[in-house]
């Protein structure tokens, strides 16, 4: 299909993107990569953001009116609905992506994540409006999850589809890379504003600021995808490739077991995701066994750790097999989850320790966690399939994590947070089984 013949095809509104954003209509294979890294760190730095502030903010500005813990658990609930919003927004902007075309539907969706960032900063908190605060904060949430579910814009699945068959877990791990550098710059501003203001500035003011960043990053980032997507160029690559919506209720009902699957299947990194970013610092900062700045800076320390393990991952998963990293990662997760949680009441160098060995975990799993079962998908399914995949994944493995740990830690005790760890690693290991067998009958 030529350029031309590409435009002529499209809707007034998809046409008018690519014009705008084509560049002499050519774009190098190597900006595919670009693209998602760029993306993925805006998406995953707006995730922190709000991570973030719902351990140190939220609790005291929203719910005032209950303990500490309470109010965190609280808080963690709303966090949740994002998680709960995301597979509808996947319904809501596929139907948009099939009428307008991709990059209209990823327009309407970051200004919508751009949008609900930007209220969030604006809040006016309990002492203002009353019990309003926490339904404002819940309807600005639901908003980033619809928008964050329509964010998907294919560009991972084109990265693994264009992948050499000896490099496929190097570029799987590509898209992932966004995690670590979104949590790496998100936990250094908070660290920051934290060091530099008095509590009630912090309170006050101070913690607006890194979602007014978190606007202006998404605003970057939907032009740096936006450029990509909504060109002639890359409408070849994904048309050859087959990677066009298809509808979203009809795939969910063919493709049935191959979505359960890998929703399933990176459970055990999804768990350890936010048991090693979210939960540990709600932990230390309600026990009051550490300062909320210092433990950022651990974090982000982390963080720099889990970039390097998930490059390692890559070059593993290109030796040994994505499914070998994957399960050996799980098993090792099991064992991780049978006295880490403890070394969180061991001081400060057991919270070095357990964010360490965490992120070297969460760095090789996670890494290799992105559409493992994806090619099990027909091509004319497999974009609205793995972006299905992508948004139940979190919703099953993540959305809930930091609300049962907390809840499982402050009721039961820390050792039950490894419990739940485990379950996850249960689930990871059997999918990888079933999904191996089913590849083998198919």
């Amino acid at each position: 299909m030529s350029a031309d013949t590409a435009i002529a095809n499209s809707t007034p509104l998809e046409r008018d993107a690519r014009l705008v954003n084509a560049r002499e209509h050519k774009i190098a294979p190597s900006e595919i990569a670009i693209g998602v890294v760029i993306g993925r760190t805006s998406e995953f730095f707006d995730f922190f953001v709000y991570a973030i502030a719902s351990v140190l903010v939220f609790p005291a500005l929203v719910f005032p009116y209950v303990d500490a813990v309470t109010g965190t658990l609280y808080s963690f609930g709303l966090f949740a609905i994002a998680f709960a919003a995301r597979p509808f927004g996947t319904l809501v902007f596929m139907w948009m992506d099939r009428k307008y075309g991709r990059g209209v539907k990823l327009t309407v969706s970051l200004f919508l994540l751009g949008g609900s960032t930007m209220a969030i900063a604006l809040l006016p908190g309990y002492a203002q409006i009353g019990s309003a605060s926490a339904v404002l904060l819940g309807v600005f949430r639901f908003g980033q999850g619809m928008a964050l579910g329509g964010a998907w814009d294919g560009l991972p699945s084109l990265l693994s589809l264009n992948a050499p068959e000896h490099k496929r877990g190097w570029y799987a791990m590509i898209p992932q890379l966004g995690a670590p550098l979104g949590l790496i710059v998100a936990a250094g501003l908070f660290a920051y504003f934290l060091v530099l203001l008095t509590p009630e500035d912090f309170l006050g003011w101070g913690w607006r600021y890194p979602f007014f960043v978190a606007l202006a990053i998404n605003v970057v980032a939907l032009f740096a995808r936006l450029r990509i997507v909504a060109t002639p160029e890359f409408t070849r690559l994904f048309e050859t490739r087959e990677l066009q919506p298809s509808p979203a209720f009809r795939t969910l009902f063919g493709e049935w077991r191959t979505i359960l699957l890998g929703s399933i299947a990176p459970l055990a990194s999804f768990a350890l995701f936010h048991l090693v970013t979210v939960f540990p610092l709600s932990w230390v900062t309600l026990s009051g066994q550490d300062t909320a700045e210092r433990f950022l800076l651990i974090e982000a320390g982390g963080a720099v750790i889990g970039l390097l393990a998930m490059v390692a991952s890559g070059v593993i998963a290109d030796r040994v097999g994505r499914r070998a990293v994957l399960g050996v990662s799980a098993v090792l997760i099991g064992v991780y989850s049978g006295f880490a949680p403890q070394l969180l009441n061991a001081g400060p160098w057991g919270e070095v320790l357990y964010m360490g060995t965490g992120f070297v975990l969460l760095g090789l799993a996670f890494g290799q966690s992105s559409g493992v079962v994806n090619d099990r998908f027909p091509a004319h399914s497999r974009y609205t399939g793995a972006a299905i995949v992508a948004n139940s994944a979190w919703f099953l493995g993540a959305g809930f994590a930091p609300l049962i740990a907390l809840f499982l830690a402050s009721r039961v005790g820390l050792w039950s947070v490894g419990l739940y760890l485990l379950s996850g690693v249960i689930c990871t290991l059997a999918a990888l089984t079933i999904n191996k067998d089913y590849a083998r009958r198919a």
